[in-house]
């Protein structure tokens, strides 16, 4: 097993905070790769996290997704890695597996959404979380039906 996909919403919600529930989001650096992620604030959408950040710590990437505000998710791309870890680049499904980075959570047009992790138990919680989030088409990655070759969402 791989990772997880599934199909949410294409609405206003707490998607990342909700999707991440089960993961100790402080106990990891993020890179937070491209992507158009917006919060509504005022009536107005505004960009989830600063243009100028590409890093954040655990507790950072929790003030950022863990607001008030309802947010809209086009597209994410975020990667965790322990902290005191090497953070790099990850493009392929193959330089995850050997990198430090141990989740990767993709969400593509709004709805497609992809989580990869390297801990089966991890990856069992989070398959339960999303499914009592009663997303569409839940599923687990394998070897058999992965057919991305990118981990990235641009």
């Amino acid at each position: 097993m791989r990772g997880i996909s599934f199909e949410i919403p294409n609405e206003y919600g707490k998607w990342l905070p909700n999707i991440l529930k089960p993961i100790d989001c402080k106990e990891y650096n993020w890179i937070i790769g491209a992507g158009e992620e917006y919060k509504l604030q005022d009536n107005d959408l505004v960009s989830l996290f600063p243009d100028d950040v590409d890093i954040l710590k655990g507790k950072e990437l929790l003030q950022f997704i863990d607001t008030t505000e309802p947010q809209y998710i086009i597209f994410a791309d975020l990667k965790a890695f322990p902290l005191e870890s090497n953070l790099l680049e990850i493009d392929s499904y193959e330089d995850f597996l050997i990198s430090d980075c141990e989740l990767i959570l993709l969400i593509v047009d709004s709805v497609y959404t992809s989580l990869y992790c390297k801990d089966v138990e991890t990856l069992n919680e989070l398959y339960a979380n999303a499914s009592s989030l009663n997303v569409d088409s839940l599923t687990y990655i394998t070897d058999d039906n992965n057919f991305s070759k990118k981990l990235k969402v641009r």
